[in-house]
């Protein structure tokens, strides 16, 4: 029964597309050819000539925008690098909060293996 109701669906969807492609042959016959397609390759030399001639890049030289780039990258590097230190930090307290616990349960254990000796000692017949 699906598989009825899929090939019904398939089949009138061709069609209107059909019918669709039918309809629009005759318009795209009478469209004028565009010589050539977008070239990548005229249009990257146009930007970089844009670019050249920008009063921007004019007035920073090579060296000095690679000095501010390095800075920034430096300055994200350092942010990074005090990040991870907190987050570093923040692991070591919940490690060592964490061997306080288990100290704790340890001492528990062991407090209450004595007075379970002593217990032992005293209910012993003399």
């Amino acid at each position: 029964m699906i598989v009825l109701i899929a090939i019904i669906v398939l089949s009138f969807s061709l069609i209107g597309m059909g019918v669709i492609l039918f309809r629009k042959v005759p318009v795209l016959t009478e469209l004028s050819e565009v010589p050539g397609g977008f070239d990548f390759k005229i249009k990257f030399l146009q930007i970089k000539e844009k670019i050249k001639n920008s009063k921007y890049f004019k007035l920073l030289s090579f060296e000095v925008l690679l000095q501010k780039v390095l800075s920034k990258i430096r300055i994200l590097s350092l942010k990074a690098e005090n990040k991870i230190s907190i987050w570093l930090q923040k692991l070591r307290e919940k490690s060592q909060k964490k061997k306080e616990n288990d100290k704790y349960w340890q001492e528990l254990k062991k407090s209450i293996n004595q007075d379970k000796l002593e217990n032992n000692k005293n209910n012993l017949p003399s």
